[in-house]
C-alpha cells in the first residue's frame, strides 16, 4: 500500500501535562507536512494519535477504553486507507512499549517520549508492511522543538527548556518515562523566544518537569533566572512557566517577579503535602517551613501574587494529623487555585510498595473537606479583583455563549466579558483588552470590555 498521505485526515487526543500539549503541536506539524489534514473527531480521521500520560491510573483506563472502542468505528468514506491507523505515544507509550500491541492488537504504532520525530516513519512502515511498528528509545538526543509545528494558537507558544526529571519523588513515574533531566542551551531558548516575539506571539510559557533546576547539567549550576531574562528581552508581553519545584526555587528567580516586565504575577508551586513526615516519605526534599518561607519571600516582592499548587490526599501512611497539616497550610497560604488528587499507586515507584490500611472512605472524606476549603479560599482570592480594571488576553468565547469572550488575567484567572457592540469575537481573540471587573466567582471573573 502507498505511504502517500495526501487526502488523509488525522486527529490527536492529548492527555496530561503541558509538555504533551506542546508535543501534540509537533505531531500536527509533522502530519500536515506529509499532506494529511486535521479533523475534530475520530470518526472523521484516518489516523488517530494518542499522546498519553501515566501519572494517574485513570489515564491508563481512559486510553485503553478509547482505543478498544475504536474497533467498532467504520473507516470514513473517501479514506485513502482501508483501515484507520492508531498510534500511541507519550508516557504510556514509553512505559509499556511492545506490551501495548499485545493488549491492543488493532493498535498500529507505538512510540516513546524520546522519539517523537519517528512517528511519520513508523506510520509509513505500518501502512506499507501492514504490521505493527514499535520504537521506544531509552533516551533522546534532540528536543521536540526542532520538529515542525502547527501551534494551536498563533498568539501563544509553549517553549520547552528542559526535558526529563532528576527528582524521583517516591510516588511519581515521570523520571522513569521521561528520563533524566536535560537542558537546552540558553542561546537556543533565547533564539526561539526572539522568533516568537517577532511573529507577534503575546504569551510564552516555559516548560519543564522542573524549570528551576534548568542548566545544572550544562553549566554546573541552575541558570533559570538567566532564561527568564533572555525571554523577557524577546519583547513578548506575557511570560509564564511550569512546573516549579520548591527545593530549587532561588532568591534570584523570586526577585525576577519584581523586575521583569513580562513575567506574570502568578506562580504554580506544588507543595503536595503540608506534613514534614509525608514530605520526607514522598522524597520531596524540602520542609513545610522551607515552603512557607518561599511564600513569604514571593509576597515580599509581589504582595498580591497569585499562587496555585498541587496536593495529594491519601499518600500511604497519611494520618489525620498529617492531613490537617496540609489543611492548615492551605488556609495559611490562601491559594487562588489548587489541583487536588487522591493518591494513585503507580507500579515501579517506591511508594507503590508502601503499606497503607487507611479506608478509602476516610481518604475520600478528607479529600472532600479539602476541596471545600480550596473553593472557599479561591472565592476569597478573587474578591480582590472587584471594581478593578484587568488586562485580559482573549483566548476565545465562553462554552455557554458565543457572544461572551473568555480569556486570562495576568494572575491566570479566567475572565468573561460580553463582546462589545459593533465587534465580533474574532476581532479580539489573541489581543489583550482591559476589562472592568464587576463580578467575582470561585473560578472566574466577569466584567465589561472598556476602551476596546
Amino acid at each position: 500500500m502507498s505511504t502517500h498521505f495526501e487526502g488523509s485526515t488525522f486527529c490527536i487526543h492529548t492527555f496530561g501535562c503541558q509538555m504533551n500539549k506542546h508535543d501534540s503541536e509537533r505531531v500536527a506539524g509533522m502530519l500536515e507536512g506529509l499532506g494529511s489534514l486535521p479533523v475534530a473527531s475520530i470518526e472523521e480521521a484516518d489516523i488517530v494519535v494518542f499522546l498519553t500520560c501515566c501519572v494517574r491510573e485513570a489515564a491508563d483506563t481512559r486510553l485503553y477504553g478509547q482505543v478498544a472502542s475504536m474497533k467498532n468505528i467504520a473507516v470514513r468514506e473517501g479514506s485513502p486507507f482501508d483501515k484507520r491507523y492508531i498510534a500511541v505515544g507519550g508516557c504510556i507509550g514509553q512505559r509499556d512499549g511492545e506490551k501495548l500491541t499485545e493488549q491492543l492488537p488493532h493498535l498500529d504504532v507505538v512510540f516513546g517520549t524520546h522519539n517523537l520525530g519517528s512517528l511519520p516513519g513508523l506510520l509509513s512502515s505500518a501502512i506499507e508492511n501492514r504490521r505493527q511498528a514499535v520504537e521506544v528509545l531509552a533516551e533522546g538526543t534532540e528536543f521536540s522543538s526542532a520538529l515542525p509545528a502547527d501551534r494551536e494558537h498563533t498568539w501563544a507558544a509553549w517553549l520547552p527548556i528542559t526535558v526529563g526529571c532528576n527528582n524521583f519523588c517516591s510516588y511519581c513515574i515521570v523520571p522513569y518515562v521521561r528520563g533524566r533531566e536535560k537542558s537546552r542551551p540558553l542561546e537556543d531558548i533565547a533564539e526561539e523566544a526572539r522568533r516568537y516575539g517577532e511573529a507577534g506571539v503575546k504569551e510564552i510559557t516555559l516548560l519543564g518537569q522542573n524549570v528551576n533546576s534548568y542548566g545544572r547539567d550544562l553549566y554546573g549550576e541552575p541558570r533559570f533566572a538567566d532564561v527568564l531574562d533572555a525571554v523577557d528581552a524577546s519583547g513578548v508581553e506575557r511570560l509564564r512557566f511550569a512546573t516549579s519545584h520548591p527545593k530549587d526555587l532561588t532568591d534570584e528567580v523570586i526577585a525576577r517577579f519584581g523586575t521583569l516586565r513580562s513575567l506574570m504575577p502568578a506562580l504554580h508551586l506544588p507543595v503536595q503535602s503540608g506534613s514534614n513526615r509525608i514530605l520526607a516519605a514522598m522524597n520531596r526534599r524540602y520542609t513545610r517551613e522551607h515552603y512557607l518561607g518561599l511564600i513569604e519571600k514571593l509576597r515580599a516582592v509581589v504582595p498580591d501574587i497569585a499562587l496555585s499548587t498541587d496536593i495529594i490526599v491519601g499518600f500511604p501512611g497519611e494520618t489525620e494529623e498529617d492531613f490537617m497539616e496540609t489543611y492548615r497550610l492551605v488556609e495559611e497560604v490562601g491559594y487562588g487555585q489548587v489541583f487536588t488528587f487522591i493518591y494513585s499507586k503507580r507500579e515501579g515507584t517506591p511508594a507503590a510498595a508502601m503499606e497503607d490500611d487507611t479506608p478509602r472512605e476516610v481518604i475520600q472524606e478528607r479529600f472532600d473537606r479539602l476541596v471545600d476549603l480550596v473553593q472557599r479560599k479561591a472565592w476569597e482570592a478573587n474578591q480582590g479583583e472587584l471594581d478593578t480594571i484587568v488586562p485580559v488576553l482573549i483566548e476565545g468565547v465562553s462554552k455557554r455563549d458565543e457572544l461572551v469572550l473568555a480569556g486570562k488575567s495576568p494572575k491566570n484567572q479566567t475572565v468573561h466579558a460580553p463582546v462589545p457592540a459593533g465587534l465580533r469575537p474574532e476581532d479580539l481573540i489573541g489581543t489583550i483588552v482591559p476589562v472592568a471587573i464587576d463580578e467575582a466567582r470561585t473560578w472566574y471573573l466577569s466584567g465589561t470590555v472598556v476602551d476596546a
